[in-house]
Parts: structure tokens; sequence; C-alpha cells
């Protein structure tokens, strides 16, 4: 089994603590620019260098406060309330995939209208993008010891100082999951003629909905929160509509090729 002892801060020079937290996401970003721009001049999006850059640059904006916005609601608003000056420290965690996600299509059909550009090539876009950025987050997430896996009994169990029993590294398979395989399922697709039948955005919410709704069974649930419905946590829950739209956002893209 593994001891967990790993250090959330990666820097600290001259006082200013730099967190592995925060550097999963300027990375997450930095991949972004690199990446958007490979598919751009690769074809396989529909978009130019300027429009793209533009839309990345301010929809980092749209993902810190999504992402924040969503994990209060969601799953911790009673804390924030009455300890508000928390909510500014999002370098100690507290980030919510599921806000960041509508923070994101609020701002994509905002941009999209203003500058009439594609609303799907936006959107598949952040599908390419978006697995990246998930796979450092969890990673991140592991450093920090925090979403902790259930109890486990295994020889990979991994052991916290604070919790009574080894427990399941959820966010190493969150991040090998939701992030790493779904990266690359949606790269195969981009090589291949599915992709003229169907959009990225809705194969990114399918694989992603799918894979975290049911690592979330390894994945002890938020302590505040429990249990939203019988033994479904609200990560759950909220991966619920993401199929649905993904869904239906398939069937769209082969009713119109057809």
């Amino acid at each position: 089994m593994y001891e967990h002892n790993l250090n959330p801060i990666a820097l600290n020079v001259f006082g200013i603590k730099v967190y592995w937290y925060s550097l999963a996401y300027i990375f997450g970003f930095l991949f972004t620019f690199w990446y958007s721009k490979l598919l751009i001049k690769k074809k396989i999006l529909k978009l130019n260098v300027k429009i793209s850059d533009d839309f990345i640059s301010f929809g980092i904006i749209a993902v810190i406060l999504g992402g924040r916005i969503g994990y209060i609601i969601f799953y911790n608003l009673e804390f924030y309330l009455n300890n508000p000056i928390n909510i500014i420290k999002i370098w100690q965690g507290g980030m919510s995939f599921h806000g960041a996600l509508i923070g994101l299509i609020i701002y994509m059909i905002i941009f999209a209208n203003k500058t009439k550009q594609n609303i799907v090539e936006l959107a598949n876009l952040l599908a390419f993008c978006a697995p990246i950025g998930i796979f450092l987050g969890r990673i991140a997430n592991f450093v920090n010891a925090e979403l902790i896996g259930r109890a486990t009994n295994g020889t990979w169990g991994v052991i916290y100082s604070f919790a009574d029993q080894p427990r399941h590294p959820s966010q190493i398979y969150e991040a090998f999951f939701e992030g790493l395989l779904t990266f690359l399922i949606l790269l195969v697709f981009s090589k291949s003629k599915l992709k003229k039948k169907f959009n990225a955005f809705s194969i990114f919410l399918i694989f992603y909905s799918l894979s975290r709704f049911f690592i979330e069974f390894y994945r002890e649930p938020d302590s505040q929160l429990g249990f939203i419905f019988n033994n479904f946590s609200m990560g759950q829950l909220l991966t619920l509509p993401m199929l649905i739209f993904g869904l239906i956002f398939l069937k769209n893209a082969e009713k119109k090729q057809n």
C-alpha cells in the first residue's frame, strides 16, 4: 500500500507559495492554447487561430468562476455563506467540474452569438482540450489528499494520516478514465471517418459522464453532503444531465448527416 505524504505546495519562493493545484490549471490552459492551434492547423477544427485564442483567453475566466460558483452551490453552500472570505481561496481546492462546464457553455453561447462563430466547432474545441485539464486537476486532487476514495483492502490502497482505513486512489482512477482515456478516445475519433458523422462534444459528454458515474462508487462522498439519493452522490446525479445532453447532441448530429 502507498502511504500518502505528498506536499500540496510545489514551490515556496520568498514566502510565496505555489500550489500543485494552481499549476494544474496553468498547464491545462497552456496545453489548450497549444493543442487548439494544432487541431486548427490539421483542419480538425474549422476555426481560425485568433478566434480560438480569444475564445480560450476569456474561457479561462468562465472556468474559474463557473467551477468555484458550482462548487459553492452544489457542494458546500452553508460553509461559504458562513465563511465568505474562503470563496477566493481557490488554490486550496474546491472547484466543481460541472460548474465549470456550465460556465463554459454559457460563455460559449455568448461568444458564438457575438462573433458569429459555429457553436459546434467551439464546443468541439472544448471537448478535445478539456480531458488533459481534467487529468491534471485529478492528479492535483491526489497530491492535495482530497476527494479520497472509499475504504479498500486491496494492495493498491492509499494510506492517509487522517483516514481510518486504506482508501481507493479514486483521484487516479478519475485522472485516467475521465482525463487520459477520454483524450485518447477523442484523439482516435479526430483521425477517423466518424468525425463526419458525430461531433466530439457529444463523445466527450458521454464518456466523461459514464466514467464519472461509475468511479464515484469508489470515491468517498463529500462529508458535508453524504449520499444525496439512496447510494448515489452529488457527482453522480450531476452527470446524468450530461449523459442525456450528450446522447441528444449525438442523435441530432446523426439526423443532420442523414
